[in-house]
């Protein structure tokens, strides 16, 4: 296939040298995409697996507890492409008011992303629009604090960023200029929003997130900003019911062939590439979700059935529950979750420690901590 011009170049002047910015077309793409077999293949492969997980979400007895989870894998897995240490133990242990071994920064930012997600998915689920407005107020809740109040929270880019290299010059990518940035963002507002006509949902998520990769209009945080607004597409369209779709794993496990595959678009047009990438990584994803899913419902279902099996108090039963929600927690937030005495939630735990259900760590001054073990150990190894 010939190329396809997908933007233009204007020569900008940036920290003291000038270079080529590119600019690009507003969506939907001229000529419009090539739908090979392979394509339209992947793309139905993509559109069944999300609706499995659709369809098994709703049959979940407590949806909140796996989004909960979701929510939280999702903001360790995209943290950690963009170079944090932090560990999804480590953010729960965060969560309730611990030190985790890992710098504070790193944890605060998984944090604040959590913050993000859940102030987003609420605002889509409320009604909003997935809009500039709503891309603002995540950037600003993600960059609040820490290492990125510096970069702007919450305002596009008032000066040239790059991508790749040390310098403009040399970059992988330099996004249009500031000048232009408005014309490209609402253009891509208006084609997230159907004006003026309408786009497939799934589609249209695949193409708006490779081009808001390509106008990256923050200072920083512009690709977690980037993989949050496929959730929220998704959502908006109601091709998702609950927000359990996150394609930051398989982008992270799959992280060079993601960035040749946006360059290429941005180079040679090649935007069926890009969308067959991303149709893996959604049929990818979904089927994981699925099955992680599966195999945490197994394990409570399995635990509960034991303990009814040998008559133990039903204490132990409300604590396990409980302590599922959370995976992580120390006994004073048992205590207060389960209304329960202290002596007989320690009991608990000391009986279900004993069965080896749950495990306890010492992770600061401040005590113990008591981990739902099988959990963990399912959601440690999704994530690598």
């Amino acid at each position: 296939m010939s190329k396809r011009e997908t933007g233009r170049y204007v020569t900008i002047s940036t920290v003291g040298e000038k270079c080529r910015a590119f600019i690009p077309h507003p969506l939907n793409p001229k000529p419009s995409i090539n739908w090979s077999a392979e394509l339209r293949e992947g793309f139905d492969n993509a559109l069944l697996a999300i609706g499995r997980l659709d369809g098994f979400s709703n049959l979940l007895p407590d949806p909140y507890l796996y989004n909960y989870i979701y929510v939280r894998k999702e903001a360790v897995l995209s943290s950690q492409i963009e170079g944090t240490q932090s560990s999804l133990s480590d953010l729960l242990q965060h969560e309730s008011g611990h030190i985790p071994n890992v710098p504070l920064d790193d944890v605060k930012e998984v944090s604040n992303y959590v913050a993000a997600l859940d102030y987003s998915i609420n605002e889509v689920r409320k009604g909003m629009p997935v809009s500039l407005r709503l891309m603002r107020d995540a950037h600003r809740i993600l960059l609040q604090g820490g290492r990125g109040s510096s970069k702007s929270p919450g305002e596009f880019r008032s000066s040239q960023n790059w991508i790749g290299g040390t310098r403009p010059g040399n970059a992988a990518h330099v996004p249009p200029p500031p000048t232009e940035l408005i014309n490209c963002l609402g253009d891509l507002e208006k084609f997230i929003n159907d004006v003026p006509e309408r786009t497939p949902a799934l589609l249209k998520a695949g193409l708006a997130h490779a081009q808001f990769e390509t106008i990256h209009p923050f200072l920083d945080g512009n690709g977690r900003i980037g993989r949050l607004l496929i959730t929220l597409m998704l959502l908006s369209d109601r091709i998702l019911t609950e927000p359990m779709l996150y394609l930051s794993l398989y982008f992270k496990q799959n992280r060079q062939e993601y960035y040749e595959r946006l360059q290429k678009v941005r180079t040679d047009g090649d935007w069926e590439g890009w969308l067959g990438y991303f149709a893996k990584a959604v049929a990818y994803t979904s089927e994981q979700a699925v099955a992680t899913a599966k195999s945490l419902s197994k394990i409570m279902e399995s635990d509960k059935s034991a303990l009814r099996e040998k008559k133990y108090s039903s204490s132990l039963l409300i604590v396990l529950d409980s302590l599922s929600k959370k995976v992580i927690c120390d006994a004073a937030a048992l205590i207060r979750s389960t209304s329960i005495s202290k002596p007989t939630v320690y009991s608990a735990l000391r009986q279900l420690t004993e069965l080896g259900i749950v495990s306890e760590e010492t992770v600061d001054q401040q005590g113990k901590m008591f981990v739902y073990s099988k959990y963990m150990q399912i959601l440690n190894d999704e994530l690598g």
